[in-house]
């Protein structure tokens, strides 16, 4: 009887584990990008999970069970698990929801009593009557739980506030703060006035992440001012540097038939601005890259058939903020290499640990981001790492890319700390990249910082001297730029515009997956360097021309020519695309300047050509060549009725640019106009990313 007993028992159990099942899918919001975070339970049991930084999740439970989907903002989403397959669930914003709750939570946060959880509250008479300042120094000693560590007496040190907890028991870790709905990253400093604050609300531990997911890990300090609009262009880093840029004008073709330019594929600017706003900061003008920006999105450009690795696509029309004015878009597309395909690289990851590199989003995030490059390294390919802070070392000799372990294990005891000798690991990382160069293969450093070197060779001129003596060992280089608060760009643009390289600027882990998931070649592999592009306008059909953006990699005309002049890089499956904004022959404009009749010069136009608006020559050398092959292409006069919705989404993203520089062709149009311009051009939008610009303009109102 008990043995009868024991096997029904087993029957039983084993019946009861075999219903249960593995389910996966990706969550996304209705423009149709991963939400990251979103809560995922079980229906009435406490089985759960949440969606990592791609939307995904995994859950193991039974069939016939219903799947609960929660997220701040958002309607709750039920599934009932009827098959195993991917699931793909759609969340929509709860507009009536938002109604009835205040702001906090990035933006939203129910009454306190609702909430079912601990929330250390400060009363406004606990804070008044203090001076303006830091907002750390506010907190001091008013707060259960909160600890104010002064950084030190010396200039530049910082305050460091812990929120006990179970995730946050280190100095080092520092709380997400949240003013008036806004977050704003620790690297920014700022003061508040302590009287106008109306109440302030500390969040810790689980309920911390919950609300506001890897950023709340070490808690949360949200503050509610009286007036509810906390001044944000306070929040503008006086430690980030910029080159200065100065705005193309209207070229009378007359004069200048000529336009010549180095392409430019580096994409920092964008993410970067992304950041910013994301971050409620002001934007400085010169940040503003409008090309790079144009150049972060993908387009729709053939693939090359012929001899060369290029294709060249070009389309007219009507300009949309100027009706007066015709747009061209001139688009480069390179080929695209599988990974399979690509030859064996030998990489040299430059990382710097320096102190200004200690933060969640610069060391950890770079971690976490190199993660995801080596991850795609093949046995052929091989991996060193150099480090540099005080003094610069060698921590991994070359390792094949299958022995993914060792590599990872050396990237994540990297601990930052000390001065920045940015100058001396560049030396020691060139040197090792030469001492393990593979023929024909791809040799590269990858330089990961935050651009604020101050030991030994350091400005922007010192660098650039550096950088020009080694790119002539035939190593390439890729710049990665991290964090923020002391962020140089300047300085990083420098290094890749001049070491045969790209620049971009990794904000989030998406922005890595994109960089090394999604263009892996295109960031590692270089299929032509010193490319160049110039176009001769048609007198007989064009008055005038503005290059709208590109200001720092404009060329003499005799440049396009000379070998030896150097210009920008394409790797695999890149896209570049330029606008020319034109004023035809016999429209009246204001941005036309009158010059005198030449003496000496016909300025006749000929007629041979009267079909042709302009003429696109491209230049560029193959990677291991010092001799330049030339490309022609020919754009017609003939103006698009139905622009593409390239044409539209890449005038939308220039018209936004002009904007938030204050550019004097911007013809006083609005967000809107950039609205209604980008949702046109969305098109397919396979990846998200135009969903996401739609998201940050609105966002930057």
């Amino acid at each position: 009887m008990r043995t009868l007993i024991f096997l029904l028992f087993t029957i039983l159990t084993i019946n009861g584990f075999a219903q249960k099942q593995s389910y996966s899918g990706t969550v996304y919001d209705e423009y149709g990008l991963p939400m990251p975070a979103v809560n995922i339970l079980v229906k009435g049991t406490t089985n759960g999970t949440h969606t990592n930084f791609d939307g995904y999740f995994e859950i193991e439970t039974e069939k016939g069970n219903i799947l609960v989907f929660t997220y701040i903002g958002y309607q709750t989403a039920e599934v009932k698990l009827e098959r195993k397959s991917k699931l793909k669930i759609i969340l929509k914003q709860d507009l009536s929801e938002l109604e009835e709750v205040v702001i906090t939570a990035y933006g939203v946060k129910r009454e306190q009593k609702a909430l079912g959880y601990a929330v250390s509250t400060l009363k406004t008479d606990a804070i008044h009557r203090k001076p303006k300042a830091e907002v750390e120094r506010v907190l001091n000693g008013k707060a259960v739980g909160v600890k104010v560590n002064a950084g030190g007496s010396f200039l530049g040190t910082t305050t460091n506030v812990v929120i006990r907890s179970k995730n946050s028991i280190s100095g080092e870790k520092q709380p997400l703060y949240i003013v008036d709905g806004v977050p704003i990253s620790r690297d920014q400093s700022f003061n508040i006035d302590p009287n106008s604050i109306e109440a302030t609300n500390i969040i810790k531990g689980l309920a911390a992440t919950t609300l506001y997911g890897f950023d709340g890990r070490n808690g949360v300090v949200v503050i509610t001012t009286k007036d509810g609009d906390f001044e944000f262009d306070q929040l503008v880093s006086p430690n980030e540097s910029y080159d200065e840029i100065e705005e193309n004008d209207f070229e009378n073709v007359s004069t200048t038939p000529l336009s010549t330019f180095s392409i430019d594929v580096d994409k920092a600017s964008y993410s970067n601005i992304r950041r910013m706003i994301n971050n409620g900061q002001k934007i400085p003008k010169d940040a503003v890259k409008i090309e790079e920006m144009i150049n972060y999105f993908d387009y729709d450009y053939p693939q090359p058939t012929g001899e060369h690795p290029f294709s060249i696509d070009s389309e007219l029309t009507v300009t949309p903020w100027n009706t007066k004015t015709k747009l061209v878009k001139i688009g480069i597309q390179g080929k695209t290499y599988h990974n399979e395909e690509l030859p064996p690289s030998n990489l040299t990851f430059l990382i710097d640990v320096s102190g200004s590199m200690n933060s969640s989003n610069k060391l950890g995030l770079l971690k976490s981001a190199f993660k995801l490059l080596v991850n795609q390294l093949r046995r052929k390919d091989k991996v060193s790492i150099v480090v540099y802070a005080g003094a610069a070392g060698v921590i991994l000799k070359p390792t094949s890319g299958d022995n993914k372990e060792k590599i990872l294990n050396a990237l994540h005891h990297l601990e930052a700390g000390g001065s920045t000798a940015g100058g001396e690991g560049i030396e020691l990382a060139y040197k090792l990249a030469q001492k393990n160069y593979v023929k024909n293969g791809n040799n590269r450093v990858i330089l990961a910082t935050d651009g604020d070197f101050n030991v030994g060779v350091s400005s922007d001129k010192d660098m650039e001297e550096l950088i020009v003596e080694k790119r002539k060992s035939g190593v390439f280089l890729s710049v990665l730029g991290f964090g923020f608060g002391n962020y140089k760009d300047s300085k990083l643009e420098t290094l890749a515009d001049k070491g045969n390289g790209n620049h971009a600027y990794i904000d989030t882990m998406q922005e890595a997956q994109k960089v090394f998931g999604q263009e892996f070649g295109g960031t590692l592999y270089t299929i032509a360097k010193d490319v160049k592009i110039q176009v001769e306008f048609n007198p007989s059909k064009v008055q005038a021309y503005r290059l709208i953006g590109y200001e720092n990699r404009l060329l003499d005309d005799e440049d396009f020519i000379d070998d030896t002049k150097d210009a920008g890089e394409l790797g695999s499956g890149h896209n570049v695309t330029a606008l020319y904004e034109i004023i035809p022959v016999g429209v009246k404009s204001e941005f036309i300047k009158e010059v005198n009749d030449l003496k000496y010069t016909n300025q006749t136009a000929s007629n041979n050509y009267s079909d042709e608006l302009l003429t696109v020559k491209f230049r560029y050398k193959k990677p291991s060549s010092n001799k330049s092959i030339e490309m022609v292409h020919v754009l017609n006069n003939n103006v698009s009725e139905q622009p593409s919705a390239d044409m539209r989404f890449a005038s939308a993203v220039a018209l936004f640019g002009m904007q938030l520089r204050g550019s004097k062709y911007y013809n006083n149009t609005t967000i809107k106009d950039v609205l209604t311009l980008a949702r046109e051009g969305r098109g397919d939008d396979l990846k998200g990313y135009r969903a996401e610009f739609l998201r940050l303009v609105k966002a930057s109102k």
